[in-house]
């Protein structure tokens, strides 16, 4: 463990980070949804866009309950933000090299590495919320508990379509929309649950 002070640094980079995560993570969705073949994947990328839209508002929230410059950069962000633009250039080379359905599964490749770090974000903003007391603890709850279920949802969906896209690309049955989406996950043993549950509703369209 560090000072206080050192600690309220790193915190201030972490929420730095998350910030730009949604910021990049805009411009992802954007770039994934012109990829996007499978009308149901539209449709569900298309929620997740406007839901990242609310996300970034509601961390603009906590840096103007917090006192902190919206504006301003750090070494972590600048990190964040280069790795979300190359995303978004992936995206756009598959676009022009591949075909449509493998620019499909880049663009679903590139959301699971994009959500990944924004569940990790509010995983950890809300451990910190939990085991801390103060006016930043009561903020970052509050926010949280806003997002984190939408967070869920994005990464546990977005990694079952980038599974059921794949396995349909090498020749096998695919279960499309995938589990996750079929039977709503929320949770990490729900996602593996579902997984599981494929062979059964495989059979179903059979």
């Amino acid at each position: 463990m560090g000072s206080k002070a050192t600690d309220a640094q790193r915190l201030q980079e972490l929420l730095y980070e998350a910030l730009e995560t949604e910021a990049g993570g805009i411009q992802i969705y954007e770039a994934a949804l012109e990829c996007a073949q499978n009308e149901d994947l539209k449709k569900e990328w298309g929620e997740y866009l406007e839901q990242t839209r609310t996300h970034h508002e509601v961390l603009l929230g906590v840096f103007e309950d917090l006192g902190l410059d919206a504006g301003a950069r750090t070494p972590g962000c600048e990190v964040v933000a280069h790795l979300g633009q190359s995303l978004v250039e992936a995206m756009r080379m598959a676009q022009t090299r591949a075909t449509p359905s493998a620019a499909e599964r880049v663009a679903c490749e590139c959301v699971v590495l994009a959500e990944t770090k924004d569940h990790l974000n509010w995983q950890l903003l809300g451990h910190f919320a939990e085991r801390q007391s103060g006016r930043a603890a009561e903020v970052l709850k509050k926010a949280h508990d806003e997002v984190m279920k939408d967070e869920d949802h994005h990464l546990f969906h977005s990694k079952g379509w980038c599974r059921e896209l794949w396995i349909d690309a090498l020749g096998m049955p695919a279960v499309l929309p995938p589990p996750e989406e079929v039977k709503q996950v929320e949770t990490a043993i729900g996602a593996s649950r579902a997984e599981q549950s494929r062979e059964r509703m495989l059979k179903r369209q059979r």
